[in-house]
């Protein structure tokens, strides 16, 4: 049998202190990373080596024996029920704010000290070097050995979203405290960074999606505005390729080639800014994008996209305002079940409502003139009108929908089941049922016109939801019966 080199190991230790419990899980995430990387980077330059390295993940448990006396109201920061509850983490520098929000409610709410130790979960060789820009680029050559026959590399059995899909088997009846395992969550952080070619750091608390490029000149010029201003709150602006500017005339580096995901982030120094994703056209790239994001634990995500009216009153311009989904998009009908209702969300439909009377100046009834609420329908092909009319369009009418378009039900969806607080306002760019086709000088003038508003509304919509203390925004309608305590 192979010798099984590990790095030196700190012994369990409780806390109830939050902040002293996240140091210490970044002292044992620091001491095994460095070990697996100085190993992988011997290995490299003195060739196969004939034992096996191994780090662990560290771990943050928590045991009680009662059921916690706590506010009602509150979604989250307890365990559902007595007994032993506990998570694997990984990069606890990039969550340390959120680990000790949560950390702290945990503590609180049940009197109970939290321990921190090593997990049995090894740690892959790729998450670990991940960071570290020289050994990354070794990764990438061919090494003269097996990886896996040295060290470990990423394991389906602990990447997975059995947790956020009520699927999860408790081992040796310990139950998770998160909805993600490290190694899901170290999965998510480097495709984030291969299809948005910016690094996770940078991603905030508030996600705007949109299906068009167009939006993302609107957000660079809103985001020199608030730059300009002191009391904005706004600290930086982060475009594809991680380049960062803090000044409103700086120049900003175009890249030679964008990623499959453009994404650009106007930040605060919370964290609480804005992060604008484009997600290209169609319910995969929604859901990869949406997979991934919701390991940072955003606050909310809103959908600012394009669609077609289907009603004859609609005008081209018009807003949508989505309070259900018809999901024909099919992408998550293997994660969550199509007969699941997806809600919405009254604190978010009540901020999107507000933003587009402040940015429109129009109020009450005088707001239906420009923006319809019902049903928006996702589908998975682009040129469905193209197809036979009698049994779409029937199904269309049967559901009340009054809005089409091919990313919002999976980003909704995605929401409910990642427990992200989500939202869509749309902007009819089309109505093919009623002759009115996107055609260039239409879409020109329609660009034009409308996508600065829209965008506009978007981020009011947001920063109505920043102002929003967690605990009502994180509402109890996303979580199920069995619940972990973190967000």
């Amino acid at each position: 049998m192979t010798k099984i080199i590990t790095h030196e190991a700190l012994s369990p230790d409780s806390f109830t202190d939050p902040v002293a419990a996240v140091a210490r899980l970044e002292e044992l995430y620091t001491k095994a990373t460095e070990f697996l990387c100085e190993s992988f980077s011997k290995a490299m330059t003195e060739g196969a080596p004939s034992e096996r390295y191994r780090a662990y993940y560290p771990e943050l448990r928590i045991k009680t024996s009662s059921y916690a006396q706590v506010d009602s109201r509150l979604s989250f920061g307890h365990v559902s029920e007595p007994g032993t509850h506990a998570i694997t983490i990984t990069r606890p520098d990039l969550f340390r704010s959120y680990l000790t929000q949560q950390i702290a409610l945990l503590i609180k709410n049940h009197d109970q000290p939290v321990t921190v130790g090593l997990s049995k979960t090894p740690i892959p060789l790729h998450f670990a070097v991940a960071n570290n820009t020289d050994l990354a680029a070794l990764n990438q050559g061919p090494a003269g050995f097996t990886l896996r026959d040295v060290f470990d590399v990423p394991d389906l059995n602990t990447t997975n979203d059995d947790i956020v899909n009520g699927v999860h088997e408790n081992d040796d009846g310990v139950g998770p405290l998160a909805l993600f395992t490290a190694q899901r969550v170290d999965y998510s952080l480097a495709r984030l960074s291969h299809y948005t070619a910016t690094d996770p750091s940078h991603f905030q608390n508030h996600v705007l999606f949109t299906n068009y490029q167009f939006y993302v000149s609107e957000f660079e010029n809103y985001a020199r505005e608030q730059m300009a201003d002191p009391n904005s709150g706004y600290t930086s602006f982060v475009s594809t390729g991680n380049v960062e500017i803090t000044k409103s005339d700086e120049a900003l580096e175009q890249p030679l080639k964008l990623p499959q995901m453009p994404t650009y982030h106007l930040k605060r120094a919370d964290g609480s800014g804005i992060t604008l994703v484009n997600i290209g056209v169609g319910p995969s790239n929604a859901k990869t994008a949406t997979d991934h994001i919701a390991v940072l634990r955003p606050h909310a995500w809103l959908m600012v996209g394009h669609c077609a009216g289907l009603r004859n009153t609609q005008a081209l311009g018009d807003f949508v305002l989505a309070h259900a989904y018809l999901r024909e998009d099919k992408v998550l009908d293997d994660d969550l079940p199509i007969w699941v209702p997806i809600p919405p969300l009254a604190e978010v439909q009540v901020a999107l409502e507000h933003a587009v009377a402040e940015v429109t100046e129009l109020e009450g009834y005088e707001l239906k003139r420009i923006m319809r609420t019902g049903t928006v329908a996702s589908v998975d092909n682009r040129n469905w009108e193209l197809r036979d009319q009698s049994g779409p369009v029937q199904r269309l009418s049967q559901s009340r929908a009054i809005a089409l378009d091919m990313e919002s039900a999976t980003i909704a969806a995605n929401g409910y089941r990642f427990r992200v607080p989500y939202g869509t306002l749309l902007c009819v760019s089309d109505k093919p049922l009623h002759g009115e086709l996107k055609l260039p000088g239409m879409a020109s003038s329609f660009y034009t016109t409308q996508v600065s508003r829209h965008l506009a509304i978007g981020i009011r919509a947001m920063e109505h939801l920043r102002g929003m203390p967690l605990e009502r925004l994180h509402s109890r309608k996303l979580r199920s019966f069995d619940e972990t305590a973190f967000l």
